[in-house]
């Protein structure tokens, strides 16, 4: 018996369901996909419902019923068929909150508009490891084979060969006909500008306002840190606090930007020693908190010694000691502008690349020192 009061639209469902596993590859390399009487008793529906999806898979070229073995998935749709599938290519998202957190949102969307969505390699989150070059380019093949409409993608950071690989993958699947929008960073060095569109937060803007409020605290020896191969929107935070010291007749010290790994100790050390600049600007909030457990750890005192910032304003930032003050990335904003991005370059190839900035949010907790006692030494 069918439980559904509405038999079509249960079937297409039953359809729409089937088409985003099989598409994602859960039937396996043979592609056997389950009987009739399974789906029946997955589904809770009739056994003529569930031929009706089939059906409607199979006119779509995804399915080949195989007399006398059953149903598979077809290895290559027909020519001509358009999959409403979208894929996330995004390396280490089960590291970045702030990739979590749109895509999240691009996947809540993708439902909305009836588009099934690959996660990297497979349509569960949390099964996806950190991806390898050779595994990003395994999958961008799987993409192309399985003709998916679109692929958002958060370029490499931290590793090498990032800027190669990077442009590798988005031009493999640029050839391919698949549409590329492009999540937080680009895939060349600050200042210049890919031919892919691109999503993210004016990073620019970002470090000038974590600047210009260290300067109206009274600071004026402002130091940067960040890690070795950081993406580009790093170096576009950098350009930010460069220009608001600028703008404020503040000369920087010498070597004020510290590039190091916090496994080094010697770099440790030139964070950490007795000559203290007024404030660290960190790349990133896991920057800023490595900072404070090492400036911690050598009784160094944030915000009374030395003030501590970050970007991106992640779980942790306030559950840090000082709570950090932060920028904001709009996670839900940027992931509602990159599938509004996405649909109008499905629907109009032809548009010039599009690179749309969103307006960062200072968010002031205590490490800044905003909220030192009056008359409290800052140093």
């Amino acid at each position: 018996m069918d439980h559904s009061a509405n038999p079509a639209v249960r079937f297409a469902d039953i359809a729409r369901q089937l088409r985003e596993e099989l598409l994602s590859g859960r039937y396996g390399i043979d592609g056997r996909m389950p009987s009739e009487a399974q789906l029946v008793r997955r589904f809770g529906v009739s056994r003529p419902t569930v031929a009706r999806a089939l059906r409607v898979l199979g006119e779509e070229g995804l399915l080949e019923r195989r007399a006398g073995s059953g149903t598979f998935v077809r290895q290559g749709p027909k020519s001509g068929a358009a999959s409403k599938l979208l894929a996330l290519l995004v390396p280490g998202l089960g590291n970045t909150e702030i990739f979590q957190l749109i895509c999240g949102e691009i996947a809540s969307l993708a439902r909305l508009h009836d588009y099934g969505l690959v996660w990297g390699g497979s349509d569960q989150p949390r099964h996806d490891p950190d991806l390898t070059l050779k595994q990003s380019e395994q999958l961008c093949q799987q993409f192309i084979e399985r003709r998916v409409s679109g692929v958002f993608f958060a370029p490499y950071e931290l590793v090498k060969e990032k800027e190669a690989a990077n442009r590798d993958l988005a031009v493999m699947m640029r050839e391919a006909g698949i549409p590329v929008v492009l999540l937080d960073r680009d895939l060349v060095p600050f200042p210049n500008r890919s031919d892919f569109d691109l999503v993210g937060i004016n990073n620019v803007a970002g470090g000038y306002m974590l600047a210009e409020h260290l300067l109206k605290l009274g600071c004026t020896r402002i130091h940067f840190v960040a890690r070795p191969l950081s993406a580009p929107t790093v170096d576009a935070r950098i350009a930010g606090v460069r220009e608001a010291l600028a703008r404020w007749n503040v000369k920087p010290d010498p070597n004020w930007i510290h590039v190091g790994e916090f496994e080094d100790t010697k770099f440790v050390r030139s964070l950490t020693g007795p000559i203290q600049p007024d404030a660290y600007i960190c790349a990133n909030d896991h920057t800023a908190a490595m900072l404070m457990r090492e400036l911690g750890r050598s009784k160094v005192r944030v915000p009374e010694d030395v003030r501590v910032l970050g970007f991106d304003d992640v779980k942790f930032a306030t559950l840090v000691s000082p709570p950090l003050t932060t920028i904001q990335q709009p996670c839900r904003d940027i992931a509602l502008t990159a599938f509004r991005a996405m649909m109008d370059r499905l629907a109009d190839a032809s548009l010039p690349p599009c690179h749309l900035s969103l307006a960062p949010r200072l968010v002031i907790r205590d490490s800044c020192g905003a909220y030192l006692r009056r008359g409290e030494p800052s140093r």
